[in-house]
């Protein structure tokens, strides 16, 4: 990532300082399709970021992603949400015109709704990733929100993925952004979790108790030679390898730039939530594996449509009932960064417009195979006034 020094993550005015990456897919905007030019827009956004006044809460410049047809955008670490929001923004415009002086558009889809064959970025470690794990990815097209949140120590960051795991897949179910894959409605909000679940080292993870274990578990997966490399652990949380924060990896990429920011407020009052219990030597929910992957998949499958499993019960409940469960989990986390109204705001707006998704299968007209009509809106959305 360019400007590395920029990246450092600390607690800034008493609270965790948090970061977003989006990754954005390259569409034509008159067909829908996707086009394979990161390399293009991402050299125009580094032209224009470097040509342009120095600022110092620039958003970083785009960077390619995997495929020649997405590309990915951050901010840099944020203490304050309007800060986040505001950096959110301008990265996504910066996007936006770099993608149009290149003859494309941005848009944020999880999954691409059309059927087209993507094209390698071409870099080594990519073609070692395509090499080994063959014809995955060659469908593994998605497009994901990453939230960074600071961590005190690497000590503390363990006691906080133990304790955020029963509510990482209420996070799924909001951002829940890709109905639509290969040019058919698949059924699921989320198809890019059923995608990214079939990585052998993604889902949720087992309880480590401490960083031993964690460093331990990590050798052993590396030690199968499965792995390409330690950034390939794709669990939906895991420790930054880069940086000193826990990385909340479950996400869809949000259409609609409020929901990112309501997903980063939240995971940034989670982990802040999960390390006063660590810290006060809580024990957390030991709740297995097979019941989070059951949790995930009706996240996956439903979104807010339907029944969630309650953390609280490991039964199923109406979405809205967990979300504000939430919530109250995190209440005071959110009071004290003064996000509380903003996050309350968000959890009812989505619940009543619906997540992407939702969006998404609104915006398909009738007898269109193309899709077209999904494209357009998602390029609108993506695209901040």
């Amino acid at each position: 990532m360019r400007n590395q020094q920029r990246w450092v993550y600390h607690r800034g005015e008493g609270l965790r300082t948090f970061g977003v990456e989006e990754e954005l897919l390259l569409v034509d905007p008159d067909t829908g399709l996707p086009q394979p030019l990161s390399g293009t827009v991402t050299e125009i956004a580094a032209w224009h970021a470097d040509a342009g006044p120095r600022h110092a809460e620039a958003p970083e410049p785009a960077k390619p992603e995997l495929y020649a047809e997405q590309l990915e955008i951050g901010t840099l670490p944020c203490t304050t949400t309007p800060q986040l929001a505001d950096q959110l923004r301008r990265a996504r415009l910066a996007a936006a015109a770099a993608a149009e002086e290149a003859g494309v558009a941005v848009a944020a889809l999880a999954t691409p709704p059309m059927d087209f064959g993507p094209l390698l970025t071409p870099d080594d470690r990519y073609r070692r990733i395509h090499d080994r794990y063959a014809h995955l990815v060659d469908e593994e097209y998605a497009c994901a929100c990453h939230v960074h949140v600071h961590l005190a120590s690497a000590e503390e960051g363990v006691g906080v993925l133990d304790r955020i795991r029963p509510w990482l897949a209420p996070l799924l179910a909001l951002s829940a952004n890709s109905p639509y894959f290969q040019g058919v409605d698949t059924g699921y909000a989320s198809w890019r979790h059923q995608l990214w679940q079939r990585w052998p080292m993604s889902g949720p993870s087992e309880l480590y108790g401490d960083v031993e274990t964690y460093e331990r578990t990590t050798r052993e997966m590396l030690a199968s030679d499965v792995l390409i490399d330690d950034h390939m652990v794709y669990f939906d949380a895991r420790l930054s390898r880069r940086y000193p924060t826990v990385e909340i990896r479950v996400g869809d990429v949000c259409l609609d730039l409020e929901d990112t920011v309501l997903l980063a407020v939240l995971s940034r009052a989670l982990v802040e939530t999960a390390a006063r219990a660590w810290h006060r030597g809580r024990v957390p929910d030991p709740v297995s594996t097979v019941v989070l992957r059951l949790a995930a998949w009706r996240a996956s499958r439903y979104g807010l449509g339907g029944e969630l499993l309650h953390p609280l019960s490991w039964r199923p409940a109406p979405a809205g009932e967990v979300l504000f469960a939430l919530l109250d989990h995190v209440r005071p986390a959110l009071e004290e960064a003064g996000d509380l109204e903003r996050a309350e705001q968000g959890v009812t707006r989505v619940l009543s417009r619906g997540t992407g998704a939702d969006v998404q299968r609104a915006a398909a007209h009738v007898g269109d195979p193309s899709l077209a009509s999904v494209i357009v809106e998602a390029v609108r959305r993506t695209n901040p006034a």
